[in-house]
């Protein structure tokens, strides 16, 4: 049944758009014209953002992050086994479903460790890639409060990933 949700939707508008008597084709030219314009306000920030990622894991900051900020998350209930992923998961989406499949490869899925993992990477989002997204098609450039308030609920996904699974898992 839900195959042919799209093509209906698409039935719907070619009918609608013959009645009013209007080019479907001219609007979906205009749409994707739209859509490669906004593509380039975007590109940019991407750009930087990827690249920032990659020289941040690269030279071992990531890494130094990690050892520093180990004691203080292991105290407040986070696994030091995902410290990587709290420091990523803000930056990257791919690069924190790469930590989070290494680290139920590693401690296996089912794992205090590996469910923690998951949670997390349910429980929070992309904030750098999402503000560089939206701020970026907006033409936002100073993002105020916007980052400080998103890196905050971030950490309090994290905590309360690990603090939920921590209560459930036993």
């Amino acid at each position: 049944m839900y195959e042919y949700i799209i093509p209906f939707i698409l039935a719907i508008i070619a009918i609608l758009t013959l009645h009013k008597k209007e080019n479907a084709y001219d609007h979906l030219i205009s749409g994707a014209t739209d859509g490669l314009k906004m593509m380039v306000t975007i590109v940019p920030s991407l750009i930087i953002l990827l690249s920032a990622i990659y020289m941040l894991r690269a030279s071992g900051a990531m890494d130094a992050a990690a050892g520093l900020l180990s004691p203080a998350l292991s105290f407040l209930g986070i696994p030091p086994e995902t410290i990587l992923l709290v420091l990523i998961r803000p930056l990257s989406g791919s690069a924190a479903l790469a930590v989070g499949a290494e680290i139920m490869y590693t401690h296996g899925p089912d794992s205090m460790v590996g469910t923690t993992a998951a949670v997390m990477l349910g429980s929070t989002e992309t904030t750098f890639y999402t503000i560089s997204v939206y701020f970026g098609a907006c033409g936002i450039k100073k993002t105020r409060y916007a980052l400080p308030a998103a890196l905050i609920a971030d950490f309090v996904g994290f905590l309360a990933a690990s603090w939920t699974v921590r209560i459930f898992y036993a």
